[in-house]
């Protein structure tokens, strides 16, 4: 079981079961979503999703005709997206899991729609908090 909350915490889930394929996605409609360079996502079965608390502060976006990205109304938080033509399956935003998971990335896709300031590959340095010189103050 995996647990997880919005920005806010207005929402609080649980996935019962596992997530499937996996990917980085870097489409413009995922990095306009996310604000980031790439979107995570991985589908679970529509039945292993448990809104614990909160399901009246999701509402959602309909990107075309059936296909809704669910949201939290009160931080904007991404929490999955639907699809009518796949009633069974939602594709579910990692980044909302509280829980470290067993399943990993398989590919980054999209990647001719990636950000041109985004480099995968890039050897850059890590920090376990901010980089050197930033005041924690200015977050």
């Amino acid at each position: 079981m995996y647990q997880g909350s919005c920005l806010c915490g207005a929402v609080t889930l649980e996935i019962h079961g596992g997530i499937e394929s996996i990917i980085h996605c870097h489409c413009s409609k995922c990095r306009k979503n996310s604000g980031t360079a790439y979107a995570t996502n991985g589908f679970i079965a529509t039945r292993d999703l448990l809104i614990k608390t909160g399901n009246e502060n999701m509402t959602f976006y309909e990107t075309a005709p059936g296909k809704k990205r669910h949201f939290c109304k009160v931080c904007a938080s991404p929490v999955f997206s639907s699809n009518e033509q796949s009633p069974d399956r939602l594709r579910l935003r990692l980044g909302i899991l509280d829980s470290d998971i067993l399943e990993r990335p398989i590919s980054h896709n999209f990647v001719s729609s990636k950000a041109n300031w985004d480099d995968p590959d890039a050897a850059l340095p890590r920090y376990d908090g901010h980089e050197p010189g930033r005041a924690a103050s200015a977050r």
